[in-house]
């Protein structure tokens, strides 16, 4: 899933997310970038996150976690 890692960085415009990361410490986290981010994993990896999901989600390596439990095969 380390791709999903380099496509998070790409829409939170950092050079890298590691696992530990607080999504909510981003510059650019806003709910602009909730909706970006929810789109890229329907698109990328067929895994249905709500907002409200993705707002409980404290670290980077919780959101991984949640989408390859999620994940569409």
């Amino acid at each position: 899933m380390d791709e999903l890692y380099t496509k998070l960085a790409e829409i939170l415009e950092v050079e890298r997310v590691a696992p530990e990361d607080v999504l909510s410490r981003f510059e650019y986290w806003d709910s602009l970038t909730v909706l970006s981010i929810l789109a890229m994993l329907d698109a990328n990896y067929g895994a249905n996150l709500t907002a409200g999901e993705l707002k409980q989600m404290t670290a980077a390596g919780d959101l991984v976690a949640a989408v390859a439990s999620r994940r569409r095969k």
